[in-house]
């Protein structure tokens, strides 16, 4: 194609300039065929694409395809059901909802109630009709030791950071969360001028790095935190062990991106290299683990505290609540984030295939709190894909008290899954730290919308919790929920997961699906002991010749 494309260049320069001399308006034709020759003969000269060499000009299509490729199938070729990570369906009834605009359907569902999977809530034929007042029920986080408890919604937003949002979009889901009456975590980038700046409650979160609270080394440092924490509308504190996003894996924040502003709020040097290593230096143990949630609940004045993480292995989950119940030291929340969380940027590999789906999580932590007898104490968020009420509903029945949700907020305040989170090129201005590109968020219109998606998504989860017979979502359990676990049968979820007995890990006979996590789990270290050679055949000899 190199030969074609130099003969067909050199016919088509003489033809225009013959052409030309016969009606002259053809020679201005050679201001955009010169400049395609050209770039034909930098694509022949280049050596980084053999598409390009070998079909010069032309093999740019390939580029141009894959880059209107996500939105030609986004606008034209998706189904409702189509399209990921959030399909048109709920992107659809979100953006209805924040609009205020009309949010039934017509003609019936259109999801396949036939395939494996599907899951549905059973409604009661004594209904019940909820009061206005009814539509904003209210879960108390705070355990014994809590001395400042705090009234949250069963829909907030979930953690983004100022950082990995721009500074308008975080003022607009925080004047959304204070409109609405729900709260705001602050993402491990510490609360920022914006998270402050319209009162919204916040739950501040606390990561590796300790930013806001950090000294310059690195550390924890307990005046600082002390300082931030006391402010009005701080109302928990979050720990982040891991997130769904990325568990187990740090993040680094570039030196071009360390701007003097997000130095400032993160307490580090600008314009350097900051490193979020994987795992915290305050503690290496599940001891040390809750006597810092006592520090920072002393330190706090008696704020909720508690950690967010994604499952890995159980045994170390296992080994906090041997902690927890060895010193009677308790979170007051534990925030379950699935291994399908989302975020700005991450490994595929991570995105992928580390850490537990949330449904399993969820159902491990939950049943494990119960077995130890501290799910009375402890409440359980979701972090999750939330869009609908039902989705608000499937969580709660599972054990979660309350449910956390970041697409769905970002949804709200007019995010078109673009797919850009990563390059800072986000066309709405939510993901993106362009100050042109930030200011076409407007804070009062998207902060409007955060608000009312809050409120329609929760009023959705009451009324199918009326119609299921019940006066407050508290009520729900794993018996209201169907799965399709093939195409003839059926089954609960209290019988796909099983509730354990309350209590019955503190006895010498533990249910069957924790008797290998338990003997591998010790409050002493996050990492399993030896005894998880007996339960597997063939790894004492492993270990033995190593």
């Amino acid at each position: 194609m190199r030969k074609e494309f130099i003969i067909f260049s050199i016919i088509i320069v003489i033809t225009i300039i013959i052409a030309g001399q016969f009606w002259s308006p053809l020679l201005s034709i050679l201001w955009i065929v010169i400049p395609l020759i050209g770039l034909g003969i930098y694509d022949i000269k280049q050596s980084r694409h053999a598409l390009r060499r070998n079909f010069p000009v032309f093999g740019r299509g390939r580029w141009v395809m894959e880059y209107i490729r996500p939105f030609l199938r986004q606008y034209f070729f998706e189904s409702e059901t189509d399209g990921a990570p959030v399909n048109r369906m709920f992107r659809s009834v979100i953006y209805r909802r924040a609009k205020g605009e009309l949010d039934t359907v017509p003609y019936g569902t259109q999801l396949d109630t036939q395939r494996v999977g599907y899951e549905w809530i059973g409604h009661s034929l004594s209904a019940k009709h909820l009061a206005d007042d009814q539509f904003d029920p209210r879960i108390i986080i705070g355990g014994p030791k809590c001395t400042q408890p705090y009234s949250a919604s069963i829909l907030n937003i979930s953690a983004m950071s100022f950082g990995a949002l721009s500074n308008n979009a975080i003022r607009a889901l925080n004047l959304g969360a204070k409109k609405g009456g729900f709260y705001h975590n602050t993402g491990e980038g510490s609360a920022s001028d914006y998270h402050l700046e319209n009162g919204g409650d916040l739950v501040w979160q606390i990561g590796t790095a300790y930013f806001g609270c950090r000294d310059a080394q690195g550390e924890f440092d307990g005046e600082k935190f002390k300082e931030m924490a006391s402010r009005e509308n701080i109302k928990m504190i979050e720990i982040k062990l891991s997130q769904g996003a990325k568990p187990g894996h740090g993040g680094i924040l570039p030196a071009d991106k360390n701007t003097s502003e997000i130095a400032r709020i993160r307490g580090v040097e600008p314009y350097t290299t900051v490193v979020s290593p994987p795992s915290h230096s305050t503690f290496s143990t599940p001891l040390e683990m809750v006597e810092f949630i006592q520090t920072l609940r002393d330190l706090s004045g008696g704020k909720p505290i508690g950690f967010k993480l994604c499952i890995g292995r159980k045994s170390e989950f296992i080994s906090i609540c041997k902690a927890m119940q060895a010193t009677g030291i308790y979170a007051d929340f534990i925030t379950v984030d699935g291994g399908e969380g989302g975020t700005g940027a991450a490994p595929l590999e991570y995105s992928n295939s580390v850490g537990m789906p949330l449904r399993e999580a969820l159902s491990f932590v939950c049943d494990a709190l119960i077995g130890f007898d501290l799910k009375k104490d402890i409440k359980v968020i979701a972090s999750a894909k939330v869009f609908t009420g039902f989705h608000i509903v499937k969580l709660l029945s599972l054990g979660a008290d309350l449910c956390n949700s970041a697409r769905g907020m970002m949804i709200a305040a007019g995010c078109v899954q673009s797919l850009t989170c990563n390059n800072n090129k986000c066309p709405v201005g939510i993901a993106t730290q362009d100050p042109e590109l930030a200011k076409g968020l407007v804070v009062s219109d998207k902060s409007l919308r955060v608000t009312r998606f809050h409120n329609e998504t929760v009023k959705a989860a009451m009324e199918i919790v009326a119609s299921a017979g019940l006066k407050h979502p508290s009520e729900l359990n794993r018996s209201y929920i169907y799965r399709r676990i093939s195409e003839t049968k059926i089954q609960r979820y209290d019988q796909i997961y099983v509730y354990p007995q309350a209590g019955s890990l503190l006895t010498n006979k533990y249910p069957e699906n924790f008797i290998q996590s338990m003997a591998e789990s010790s409050k002493n270290s996050f990492i399993p002991v030896d005894q998880f050679a007996e339960f597997n055949t063939g790894l004492a000899e492993l270990h033995s010749g190593l």
